[in-house]
């Protein structure tokens, strides 16, 4: 085991001083606080930041919560309760763990949670959460009986490997390998599942994310596009024929005229990559919803590269080009250990790190040395993500990272099955 401590000897002050930048809605607001005598570091957090600093670089292996009996496989997919008290591990063979990530404690095993491959898990408040399998299909739980399922949601045709949750509607948006997003009315529940509608279809489809506010789907296909629904309406549902081709473009006017669920169809610029297609396997969104983080594997698998676009906003540069709604800013190059697994990527709560899977470990990352924050660090090009710190801790490929939403701590999954946590250690 061993790891990449954070830089040392640097001044406070001078770590979360930010960086300044001639245009951009981040200088406007800057401009504005200044303009009302305010000093340019209006956010009585920023302190904060520094400590936070401290503590993601200490982070070192605190426990590791494997079974004594490991009959679950791979762990797929880890997932916090929002209240950080429940950690909930997918697994490939069928089962989903549930710890206590303060003791690091098994709570319990839900043996035969599907037929097939666990793929994802998400939380729709402290209580209650969904399920979904390569079985084709998803399930609801309660964290108050796990005896049994809520509810069983049939609806897909093929493997089910993404859960978002629009907490405006409170509808369920679900996305497999069938190409179809289907949106799921929890309001209407029953014991033989909700009602539920086809949103969405496209060829190739790998994953499917909302951002925080709900206002944008993106989706990312095995053949290196990015789709981005804006001004989202999941209430409305979407002609299956008018999108199969990909060949929707979202119109160079004004935004002030786009229809609900306007499709913008983007290949993302990939570092060194410019002339081979590329498989985008994991898509995350900042969770201020400034910017997508994706890890994408080349067609030949001989690479991978994880990368930041941040969101862009207003007019296009020509008017008689569509507007890209997404700018590279940073990328790194990964290992490329467990050829054909996806990777799943994750942000830090506050959106100033980002954990990768690397190898047989972790990797921290941030947007500069001193992990500030993305809007305070925009470079003019694209420029090369900061590793933090190193972690080698598992035995086998690394799979899947989250970071808790309420303590300093991280957890990580791999093929084998073993889940670690991480704490600051000084």
């Amino acid at each position: 085991m061993s790891g990449k401590a954070a830089p040392r000897g640097r001044d406070p002050a001078q770590s979360c001083r930010p960086y300044r930048r001639r245009n951009g809605v981040f200088s406007w607001v800057q401009g504005r606080s200044i303009s009302r005598g305010l000093s340019p570091l209006v956010d009585p957090v920023r302190e904060t930041y520094c400590i936070m600093t401290s503590l993601y670089g200490s982070m070192n292996p605190a426990d590791s919560v494997t079974l004594s009996t490991q009959t679950h496989g791979a762990a797929f997919n880890l997932e916090y309760s929002p209240d950080g008290s429940v950690l909930t591990v997918a697994c490939e063979q069928t089962e989903v763990l549930l710890f206590d990530p303060v003791s690091s404690k098994h709570i319990k095993t839900l043996s035969e949670a599907h037929e097939d491959c666990v793929n994802n898990i998400r939380f729709l408040d402290n209580r209650l959460f969904a399920t979904c399998s390569d079985d084709t299909t998803v399930a609801l739980w309660d964290l108050r009986n796990l005896n049994s399922k809520v509810c069983t949601l049939h609806g897909h045709t093929s493997w089910v490997k993404n859960i978002e949750y629009d907490t405006n509607t409170r509808l369920l948006v679900t996305s497999g390998f069938d190409g179809n997003v289907i949106t799921w009315d929890t309001n209407r529940c029953t014991e033989d599942g909700c009602p539920h509608k086809k949103f969405f279809h496209t060829r190739y489809l790998m994953r499917m994310r909302l951002t925080p506010d709900c206002s944008k789907m993106l989706i990312s296909t095995s053949s290196g596009y990015l789709l981005i629904l804006h001004d989202l309406d999941l209430t409305q549902s979407l002609e299956v024929s008018k999108n199969r081709s990909l060949r929707g473009k979202r119109s160079a006017s004004n935004t002030a005229g786009f229809p609900r669920n306007s499709l913008e169809v983007l290949t993302p610029e990939i570092p060194a990559e410019r002339d081979r297609g590329n498989c985008i396997t994991s898509l995350q969104l900042h969770p201020k919803g400034w910017a997508t983080l994706i890890r994408c594997t080349s067609n030949t698998d001989d690479q991978e590269w994880t990368c930041i676009y941040e969101f862009q906003d207003g007019p296009p540069v020509r008017a008689s080009s569509p507007r890209c709604s997404l700018c590279l800013t940073h990328y790194i190059e990964e290992a490329n250990v467990g050829r054909g697994y996806i990777k799943e990527l994750c942000f830090s709560p506050d959106g100033r790190l980002i954990c990768s899977p690397f190898g047989y470990g972790i990797r921290l990352l941030g947007f500069d040395s001193q992990c500030n924050e993305l809007c305070d660090c925009l470079p003019r090009e694209a420029t090369a993500l900061q590793e933090i710190r190193t972690i080698y801790s598992h035995s086998d490929v690394v799979l899947t990272t989250k970071f808790s939403p309420t303590h300093c701590q991280l957890a990580s999954g791999c093929l084998s099955g073993q889940v670690y946590l991480y704490q600051p250690k000084f």
